[in-house]
């Protein structure tokens, strides 16, 4: 539910046209729906401005059904992450339109149009073709969240020409999100080429002495550029829902 629901509830009830008791009925739910194996967070739009958003990994493809029906009537956007191949097509057998990105593991469900709410560009950049699906999380993230969002795809230092050549559209963004495993170094290069916030995201794409993406991470939390923030491990997601935040207060 979203502010300007609350306000036509307490407003028909000024009126007279809902009686106190319906509007009660209507707002029972706030802040939250508790499901038992779940407390469905309907508050959630009003502080944060985005709905409560799905952890697939350790749910039940049941649970995460009954998570979306009791979300969808509300008319929520469903973002749901970390949703492997065979709960996807469990819930998409109960909700055909829901669109799975199996690369990403992302799986959305949206009722009616996104109003465009950033007010600038979001950039997803990633080092290398093994770091898309993180960087397909964040672009999805930051895409139903109401952004224009566009990417740009294995452009890391190994060939630093390839990102050289994009400078146009990297000055463009408003907001940029690199991506990146190995030593993590491409953040730090990019954040040194613009005036805009570069949130890095380290990948636990690389070979041994990567340990996971640890190498990656402590690379970018140590980058000399300035303006650059560093998210989780392979956290697309919250890269993607910190660049919305950004680029709605830009």
């Amino acid at each position: 539910m979203k502010e300007q629901d609350i306000e036509k509830i307490l407003q028909s009830v000024a009126e007279g046209a809902m009686t106190a008791a319906s509007a009660l009925e209507r707002l029972k739910t706030l802040p939250f729906e508790d499901l038992g194996y779940a407390a469905v967070d309907h508050h959630r739009t009003i502080r944060q401005g985005f709905p409560e958003v799905i952890y697939g990994e350790g749910k039940t493809a049941s649970q995460i059904i009954g998570i979306i029906g009791n979300m969808l009537p509300r008319k929520h956007p469903i973002l749901a992450t970390r949703i492997d191949a065979d709960k996807a097509k469990q819930i998409r057998k109960r909700f055909p339109k829901a669109k799975y990105y199996p690369d990403s593991r992302v799986l959305t469900l949206i009722s009616g149009k996104i109003p465009l709410q950033g007010k600038g560009l979001i950039l997803v950049i990633s080092a290398g073709t093994s770091d898309i699906p993180v960087a397909e999380e964040a672009f999805l993230t930051a895409q139903i969240m109401g952004n224009r969002v566009e990417y740009l795809y294995d452009v890391g230092v190994a060939g630093i020409h390839r990102l050289m050549s994009r400078t146009d559209k990297i000055r463009e963004a408003n907001v940029i999100i690199v991506v990146a495993g190995m030593e993590g170094a491409l953040p730090s290069v990019v954040g040194g080429l613009v005036s805009r916030p570069v949130i890095a995201v380290p990948t636990s794409i690389g070979y041994g002495a990567s340990f996971g993406g640890i190498a990656a991470l402590l690379g970018m939390l140590n980058t000399c550029a300035a303006g650059v923030t560093v998210v989780n491990i392979d956290n697309g997601f919250g890269a993607g829902y910190f660049a919305s935040l950004i680029n709605r207060e830009a």
